[in-house]
């Protein structure tokens, strides 16, 4: 750590900086605005005081500007908020900045993990996207709602509402149809339902007020379509240099190309952040916590981490579950009496993330076992047997099958 390093508490309109050797009270102190001017003479301020190591701390985005502001000449650190958290009663801005310092300086801080420019723009894309995906289900649900309202129960009878043929009777409904019998004619002959279960699903009291709203939902869903598809177009031109780890994961039961891409913005390309799975693990938050208190475990719930990355887990553990065949669904149907749903799935989770951990960093494929387990399990199941074998009196002998 250098002599002299420099503390900012981030705020939206304001920074509070104080600079000082290893820490020290006696630190010079400054207010900055948050404009862009304003940060290129934050840097001119830090240069002259010969700052090389900043450390900052902020509740929100706001530390972004401040830290693309800063990259290029300094040594930068986000620190966690809740680690710099003042006693009740005692919290003032400049006090803060001095507090950051100081907790720097004493290794007290818990910092997170800034990726660099290219993998931060990655994860710009893919985060949209996923907030464009949960709000096309919500506005899926709002359609719903709207139908019901209207005594139209097309969801009753169709697994998927918006469907090639949901959205032609839904259409059809929005122009100002309310036919039962021609809206039925719009869905597809190889349905499920029959005509005459559509039909009395169609049979509702549309007003022109419902048409209207309908109309205007399914113009959001076409926008929201759209905007997927450039997302989707973006954020794979910009991770082509990154196709080969994301094919690589892709390969595994529950993941496909979407998830990958989320997974290598999140982590990088070669996870080369993270030393060790347990690491990788710990950071996403997927691994048992510790809270101990005079020798006795209060609790073992897991802490909070990144949860864009421990979402994709929790998905891809729920696939892999139910991917027949697998070696994963193998493992959760093996967890599943002792530990009970949850849990396994959880335990799950956290397997698949010791595996991407060693599919980036050291660059392998997925070898997918089936059914097969690995010989030091077949040896120890075979081990197993033959004790018990042994207690009933039989005597046994084992060799390895012929190639």
């Amino acid at each position: 750590m250098t002599n002299t390093i420099a503390a900012i508490d981030v705020h939206k309109k304001v920074l509070m900086v104080v600079t000082g050797p290893l820490g020290e009270e006696a630190g010079d102190s400054h207010r900055f605005q948050t404009t862009r001017d304003q940060l290129e003479r934050l840097a001119q301020w830090l240069h002259s005081r010969g700052v090389q190591e900043v450390v900052m701390e902020s509740t929100a985005q706001y530390w972004k500007p401040v830290w693309q502001a800063l990259e290029p000449d300094f040594r930068l650190h986000l620190a966690q908020a809740q680690s710099n958290r003042a006693p009740r009663g005692r919290k003032h801005d400049f006090g803060d900045a001095r507090r950051l310092l100081r907790r720097m300086v004493a290794g007290e801080l818990i910092l997170s993990f800034v990726p660099q420019p290219e993998q931060r723009s990655w994860r710009t894309t893919t985060r949209m996207r996923q907030q464009l995906i949960r709000d096309r289900v919500r506005l899926q649900a709002q359609i719903e709602a709207l139908l019901e309202e209207a005594a139209i129960k097309l969801s009753s009878v169709l697994s998927d509402l918006l469907s090639l043929s949901g959205r032609r009777i839904l259409q059809a409904i929005a122009a100002g149809q309310t036919d039962p019998a021609t809206l039925a004619e719009l869905g597809d002959r190889r349905l499920r339902c029959g005509r005459e279960q559509l039909e009395q699903a169609l049979d509702g009291r549309v007003t022109p007020l419902h048409q209207q709203l309908l109309a205007l939902y399914l113009e959001r869903l076409a926008m929201l379509d759209r905007h997927l598809e450039q997302l989707e177009q973006l954020a794979s031109q910009a991770m082509q240099a990154q196709r080969d780890a994301i094919l690589r994961l892709a390969e595994v039961p529950g993941l496909g190309l979407e998830s990958a891409r989320q997974i290598v913005a999140e982590v990088g390309a070669t996870a080369e952040t993270f030393p060790s799975p347990d690491r990788l693990a710990s950071w996403t938050g997927i691994c048992p916590g510790r809270a101990e208190s005079a020798g006795v475990s209060r609790s073992a719930r897991s802490a909070k981490g990144n949860r864009h990355f421990r979402r994709v887990l929790v998905q891809a553990a729920q696939a892999a579950s139910k991917t027949k065949g697998s070696y994963l669904q193998t493992v959760f149907r093996r967890l599943l009496p002792r530990l009970g749903f949850a849990k396994a799935m959880w335990a799950l989770a956290h397997r698949l993330c010791r595996l991407i951990w060693k599919l980036l960093h050291h660059r392998v494929r997925y070898l997918e076992h089936g059914l097969i387990t690995d010989p030091r399990t077949r040896k120890h199941l075979a081990s197993k047997h033959l004790r018990a074998l042994s207690r009933l009196g039989f005597q046994v002998h084992i060799s390895e099958p012929a190639v």
